[in-house]
């Protein structure tokens, strides 16, 4: 198992969590990922990627500092985008079941950051 597949496998085994991912911030291209079958990973990546940057930037225009983490709640589950705080190149992307957990997959999400940092 790679070093970011021991990061994901801490990540998921929060209990609700579908999957999670490692992605290029930049572009949202997958680097690594854990998905349960079904989830759509590469659109998922895309769009979270996409949704961070948008959020980072708004942050930092309103002058509060980098945005850390991000939350997507919606119909079917959660979206969550963790990143370090200095701007690096990489998002950890969790998707989840509505009723995951959330102060968990924040632990957990806050450990696996400070080692992609």
């Amino acid at each position: 198992m790679s070093a970011y597949g021991e990061l994901l496998d801490r990540v998921n085994r929060v209990p609700g969590v579908r999957g999670s991912m490692v992605v290029a911030l930049e572009d949202g291209l997958i680097v690594e990922e854990d998905l349960m079958v079904g989830v759509p990973g590469g659109a998922v990546a895309a769009l979270v990627a996409s949704i961070f940057r948008r959020a980072r930037r708004s942050v930092q225009s309103a002058e509060f500092g980098s945005a850390q983490f991000v939350q997507v709640e919606a119909d079917d589950g959660l979206l969550f985008a963790a990143a370090p705080p200095q701007l690096g190149d990489l998002l950890l992307v969790v998707i989840a079941e509505g009723w995951v957990n959330v102060g968990l997959v924040r632990l957990e999400a806050a450990k696996v950051v400070e080692a992609l940092g």
